[in-house]
């Protein structure tokens, strides 16, 4: 039985790390761990605790709940991996900016652990310009984010950035 870890910040989920959820979980792994990264050198929209709740009801939603757990870490990814006893990473590639990133990240991690494979799954074409940082921009100008993430984390967005707008100084 493989297990999996979708590592990243997912702030927010959005459909393109759905996509690749539901791809790896039904395709390449009997049971997937997304792992949700504590990264306090990140500026993040979301807390650790709302980006875990997000993600585990969109994995509902999707009906993955049976082979799919969410769990957050903190430090190497490298650890994580070997402490819940993955056999393998799974990161998304959007374009050939992203190969660049995440050979790099994978060239690391293997010589961190000789163990730890990375696997990489394109992009689905309808997610190639899927990005949490160009949702959060748009949802910050009050763009509509309907296209890029599901109904209750597009309300969350509204409802967060309604509360930072509301206690910003004049």
């Amino acid at each position: 039985m493989f297990t999996a870890v979708y590592p990243g910040t997912f702030d927010p989920i959005t459909y393109g790390h759905r996509d690749v959820i539901t791809r790896a979980a039904r395709k390449i792994c009997h049971r997937l761990i997304i792992g949700v990264a504590n990264n306090p050198h990140k500026q993040l929209l979301f807390s650790d605790d709302e980006r875990l709740l997000m993600i585990e009801a969109d994995v509902v939603e999707m009906g993955l709940s049976a082979s799919v757990e969410v769990r957050s870490f903190r430090g190497l990814l490298t650890n994580f991996v070997r402490e819940i006893g993955a056999d393998i990473v799974v990161r998304g590639l959007r374009a050939v900016s992203d190969f660049e990133y995440e050979f790099q990240m994978a060239s690391a991690n293997h010589k961190l652990d000789r163990e730890v494979e990375t696997v990489f799954l394109m992009a689905s074409e309808n997610h190639h310009f899927t990005a949490s940082s160009v949702v959060r921009e748009i949802a910050a100008f009050g763009g509509d984010i309907h296209h890029f993430v599901s109904p209750m984390v597009a309300e969350k967005m509204r409802q967060k950035l309604a509360i930072n707008c509301e206690t910003r100084p004049e």
